[in-house]
């Protein structure tokens, strides 16, 4: 049985005439009457009384009408609801990113998301092995800190990124526009633990520089972090995603120099796998907040 020779089946028990079912769906006569001999003598039952010139629906013709109103309204659901789909109207979109301030970054979209998209389901995911997880394809894209070099992963650059001390408005140093980057380790720091991207970066190049950077204090809450270097106890280095997601007025940003500490952000997701609609609107979301954020001058997406 064919989906082709229920709609030549639903045809004729519209018309209840061969030749102007036939007409109806541009074939020729015989041919449509050769399909519903087909389709009898698979069912083993006749579909239609033929009586002279009229035809009509026979017991088991009206019960496959029935049956095949219902195939019919299900397909024609079924497409409503891919198109609905691609329209972003559903769905669900699974976003994994690096423990730290890409997290919120990308959690900082979720109402808005949701207010534009609201019946498409996001989930985001609080990951360390980010880039396994794009390959094993348990995730849909995943925000995260290049180089990632995987031939199966495909990288959508969105902005650079450097690192700056903070410190608190009132400190000694809060006046100066830079700072030797041999010079932080003179002051008590408090940093993230050593498994965190940005301190891996300062770790990175206090090894290449020769230099014993020792914080007093280590942590993975920002928000003791933000504290403790407002109270003036501890300086830190943060990106510049942190500082200008909080923009607090009582903390100065002074730049890391001599070397220049920087790293860049992107998208990544398995080059063979469909980026949906909704991943897609999602990324164009993201790119926009980055420029409202002033991390990058305009969306690179």
């Amino acid at each position: 049985m064919e989906f082709r020779q229920l709609e030549y089946f639903i045809a004729i028990c519209e018309e209840l005439h061969f030749t102007r079912a036939s007409e109806k769906l541009g074939m020729s006569q015989p041919t449509l009457s050769h399909q519903i001999k087909s389709l009898e003598d698979e069912l083993g039952v006749p579909l239609f009384d033929r009586i002279g010139k009229k035809i009509a629906i026979t017991e088991a013709g009206k019960i496959l009408l029935q049956e095949c109103k219902v195939i019919f309204s299900s397909l024609n659901n079924v497409k409503v609801q891919i198109l609905e789909l691609q329209k972003v109207n559903r769905g669900t979109l699974s976003i994994g990113a690096l423990p730290g301030e890409l997290t919120q970054l990308v959690s900082s979209l979720l109402l808005d998301f949701h207010h534009i998209y609201p019946e498409v389901q996001i989930k985001i995911l609080n990951l360390d092995d980010i880039v396994e997880r794009v390959i094993q394809n348990q995730i849909d894209l995943a925000i995260t800190i290049f180089p990632v070099e995987d031939e199966r992963i495909r990288k959508i650059p969105l902005y650079k990124e450097d690192i700056y001390l903070a410190v608190s408005r009132d400190h000694d140093l809060a006046d100066r526009e830079s700072i030797n980057f041999d010079e932080i380790s003179s002051y008590p720091l408090i940093l993230f633990p050593q498994s965190h991207k940005c301190r891996q970066v300062i770790d990175l190049n206090s090894t290449v520089c020769g230099i014993h950077m020792e914080p007093i204090i280590e942590t993975t809450a920002i928000e003791t972090i933000i504290g403790l270097v407002k109270s003036g106890a501890c300086v830190t280095a943060l990106s510049k995603t942190y500082l200008n997601m909080y923009d607090d007025k009582q903390l100065t940003a002074i730049k890391i120099v001599n070397p220049t500490l920087h790293r860049e952000i992107g998208i990544i997701h398995h080059k063979d796998k469909y980026l949906s609609q909704a991943a897609r609107l999602f990324i164009d979301l993201l790119s926009h907040h980055i420029v409202t954020l002033k991390l990058a001058e305009k969306s690179t997406v």
